[in-house]
């Protein structure tokens, strides 16, 4: 085994963290810790931004990323590694490019795939602490499972409207995220981001929390987020603390715990359709359509009917009404059955067609005989039939 040579600073690091260093809590030997450390942030998008940024800015000497998305104009609200000319790059190349700037002492290792339960414990396990800027619950859930398993800390946030929380899980014996959110919500149940809307600026304000504690953390100083979760409203301006204790039943942390190796967590949510032969009766009676084929439908002289399953203030961005859409949100559909036909086909729509394939499967659970799911939803139409509406 090969050592790892003991990091000095050179006389330009010396005077780059100069303000670190006047520190007692952190000095030389806290930011040659730093310097040693290898931390990897997953996801790079708003939490991603300000915690990539200002770990970098700190020192940290290797900053790992995790993303495989590219940059959209609908990103630039937020997540600030990235500019207007990154728009149609990979996230990573537009981060790497920015950290560099920031801070060129920095080893930044990118890592362009979907995390999942076959690459999730090879990739965390060569960082020192993991920082998480997912936005969605099956990430969420994977990150926590194989921090634990790897005895990981993991540095939690996110953001959503007007409000943010932060924490830090799997550490020195603290409680995992499991031990908070047992199980995760009903599908389509919680809005993502991009349904319910995010401030721009609380992204950064929840990220650099994150920064702090993982700093923290390196550093070995004051007091971290463990067993609080802290909860930020941005309207109201409040701070409030949620004690959250080790729940020895948890399935992943406790004293004796039942799950010991990653799951499918788009199962474990509740993401996945019913295979072939699962809810007899119910999956037969869905289809799936493109979006070139509904437009064709939608001109045939018994056209289908168009539900849209989105929020109003979607509905404002960007709809389908010319062709005949009603919008009925996801949430009250089983309370508005009655304004649906039962004599003619319906074809489902959302954002990207995971709500209507919720809301499909729904409305074949209550007797509607002809239902398909428009797969790609209003991205799609976008794409494949009307670039000069807006892509949200």
């Amino acid at each position: 085994m090969v050592e790892r040579e003991t990091p000095q600073l050179d006389s330009a690091e010396l005077s780059r963290y100069a303000r670190h260093l006047s520190l007692p809590e952190v000095g030389k030997e806290g930011q040659l810790r730093l310097k040693e450390a290898r931390v990897l942030v997953v996801g790079a998008g708003g939490l991603g931004s300000p915690l990539a940024l200002y770990l970098a800015a700190a020192g940290i000497g290797t900053l790992g990323l995790v993303d495989f998305d590219e940059v959209d104009a609908t990103n630039l609200q937020r997540q600030i590694l990235h500019g207007t000319k990154d728009v149609g790059r990979k996230k990573l190349d537009s981060a790497r490019e920015r950290l560099a700037d920031v801070n060129p002492n920095v080893s930044v290792v990118t890592h362009d795939v979907r995390l999942d339960s076959s690459n999730a414990l090879e990739i965390l396990g060569s960082y020192d602490v993991v920082a998480d800027g997912t936005d969605n619950f099956p990430t969420r859930y994977l990150v926590n499972d194989a921090c634990v398993l790897l005895g990981k800390p993991n540095v939690y946030g996110s953001v959503f409207r007007w409000e943010g929380q932060a924490s830090v899980f799997a550490s020195d014996g603290g409680p995992c995220y499991r031990c908070l959110f047992r199980e995760p919500p009903p599908p389509g149940l919680v809005p993502n981001c991009a349904e319910g809307g995010v401030l721009g600026v609380l992204p950064g304000i929840i990220g650099s929390i994150q920064a702090l504690e993982v700093i923290k953390l390196l550093l070995g100083q004051g007091n971290t987020l463990s067993g609080r979760l802290l909860i930020f409203d941005a309207l109201e301006m409040n701070w409030r603390e949620i004690a959250v204790t080790r729940n020895t039943s948890c399935p992943v942390c406790g004293d004796e715990p039942t799950q010991t190796a990653l799951i499918d967590y788009e199962d474990f949510c509740g993401l996945k359709a019913p295979s072939k032969g699962k809810e007899q009766g119910m999956e037969d009676s869905i289809g799936e359509v493109g979006a070139v084929e509904l437009k064709e439908r939608l001109s045939s002289a018994e056209p289908p009917f168009l539900l849209d399953v989105r929020q109003p203030h979607e509905w404002d961005i960007v709809n389908l009404e010319t062709d005949g859409a009603v919008m009925i949100p996801l949430a009250e559909l089983q309370d508005r059955l009655d304004e649906l036909p039962t004599d003619r086909e319906i074809v489902v729509y959302c954002r990207t067609g995971a709500r209507s394939q919720s809301a499909a499967l729904l409305l074949a659970d209550k007797g509607f005989s002809s239902v398909f799911n428009f797969v790609g939803g209003i991205h799609a139409w976008v794409d494949e039939i009307d670039p000069s509406l807006p892509k949200y």
